[in-house]
């Protein structure tokens, strides 16, 4: 049989950059659950019919088929989920009557999409989202609570005991301010949806080329393009925003609700700001499904900008509906293997040992296996990962072999001439222990991320 290949779009991590990733997820968990965010899993597939109901996703949709499936269809009717808030607009739905309101949730879980493959952007990958569903209403703080809650889970990730993610920009606009402005320019509701299109894709390409598509695929004339494009062009880190659209005299209503809002959610985010953290009023954000209907959220890792966005998402009012009771909510989503995966492969980035193990725990002879067992469970029973070493080789040979998973120390059980002594293989020093009392040190008890660039 010949050796498998890769499959394109799909990664697997080795052991010891998969720890670097189980130590992201257990960041984020942990500061969901400091939020007050209870975790779901909801299911891989949905019916086809639920996946395409809001925004152009046709494209990206793996459809499932049995292998022999007779269909006229030829698949059998569901596929695997895109993203996460879709399955979760559904779960809601559907739990509605057991679940109690506003529901806070979070979820980390594979997603698949059906795009070309490079970096940052994968066919299988992990997404971690947050998300606060009302009943009815959903009052506009939980905006700025989710905005929060992302910003300090990226700042954890950011510090050297987690991952060391680098600085990031989280970027914000409001789809009220935009599509106010475009109606107080005249554009009908059917344009403003194309402007909103045409204009997410200037993080793409030069604004001449989008002035081009705004004249000749939205149908407006040239100074309404201008206009759309000088609107896309503000940014700032506090509220002085509000004043340069207004100095572009357009008036509109949800104009008007639209810059409150968004000058709420940059004020209140203010004492998030560092020099590792970038709160920005970005009056280009848009994002590309239609669902959204208020606030919108893009994030920027510095020096990582080719990547694109790696966290995303904004307010849905109506995603979430049963035709007498509608669930708005907020979301925002973190590809986290958009993340991880470049971090590996530019920086090195991984554990210092490709096993949990912090003691490896030796045998004397075969015969003696059982003492060794004791010790280990001894030692399991308050927490310390440790495993048995495989062979009753020379005790060169065993700590050789800690060495190679990276495992720090190596434990003598007692025999008839000595006690118990561990070994910190690293340093040689070695001195009697108690499997009921020793504990390694802190840093030493899970493997540690470390990276391995110059």
């Amino acid at each position: 049989m010949a050796a498998p290949k890769p499959l394109s779009g799909f990664p697997e991590l080795l052991p010891a950059q998969r720890a670097v990733e189980q130590l992201a997820i257990d960041t984020l968990r942990a500061t969901f659950e400091l939020h007050g965010f209870g975790g779901i899993e909801t299911r891989a597939v949905e019916p086809i019919d639920q996946l395409l109901r809001k925004g152009d996703t046709s494209k990206e949709v793996y459809l499932l088929r049995r292998l022999h499936e007779e269909s006229e269809s030829g698949h059998a009717g569901i596929g695997l989920h895109f993203d996460l808030t879709v399955p979760f607009a559904r779960y809601v739905l559907e739990n509605a009557g057991k679940l109690d309101f506003p529901f806070r949730r979070f979820q980390i879980q594979k997603v698949w999409r059906g795009e070309r493959p490079q970096e940052g952007r994968y066919r299988e990958f992990t997404q971690a989202d947050i998300d606060i569903v009302g009943r009815d209403v959903l009052p506009f703080h939980h905006d700025v609570e989710v905005a929060r809650v992302m910003v300090d889970a990226l700042t954890r990730l950011a510090d050297p005991t987690s991952i060391g993610l680098p600085g990031f920009r989280l970027q914000v606009n409001n789809r009220k301010l935009i599509q106010g402005f475009y109606a107080g320019l005249g554009i009908d509701a059917a344009g403003i949806d194309e402007v909103m299109r045409l204009v997410d894709k200037l993080d793409k390409l030069e604004p001449s080329r989008v002035r081009e598509l705004l004249v000749t695929d939205a149908a407006v004339d040239e100074e309404v393009a201008d206009r759309v494009l000088a609107l896309a062009t503000i940014r700032a880190e506090d509220d002085s925003f509000v004043d340069a659209v207004r100095a572009l005299g357009v008036s509109d209503p949800l104009l008007d609700e639209g810059l409150a809002e968004l000058a709420q959610l940059v004020t209140a985010c203010a004492d998030l700001v560092s020099e590792r953290v970038q709160v920005v009023a970005d009056l280009s954000i848009a994002r590309g499904l239609d669902y959204y209907t208020g606030t919108v959220f893009e994030t920027r890792l510095h020096g990582y900008e080719s990547l694109g966005s790696i966290c995303s998402g904004g307010r849905y009012d109506a995603l979430a509906s049963d035709g007498r009771t509608t669930y708005p909510g907020v979301g925002i989503s973190l590809g986290l293997s958009r993340v991880i995966l470049p971090l590996l492969a530019r920086t090195g980035l991984t554990a210092d040992r490709s096993v949990p193990s912090a003691v490896l725990v030796a045998v004397s002879e075969e015969s003696d296996r059982a003492a060794s067992d004791a010790v280990a469970s001894a030692l399991r029973t308050r927490g310390i990962p440790c495993e048995v070493a495989p062979t009753a080789a020379k005790f060169g040979k065993q700590i050789r072999h800690a060495d190679r998973r990276g495992i720090p120390f190596v434990w003598f059980p007692a025999d008839a001439g000595t006690g118990h002594q561990v070994k910190d293989i690293r340093s040689g020093e070695q001195i009697e222990a108690d499997p009921h009392t020793w504990d390694p040190p802190s840093a030493d008890l899970r493997p540690r991320v470390v990276s391995a660039a110059p």
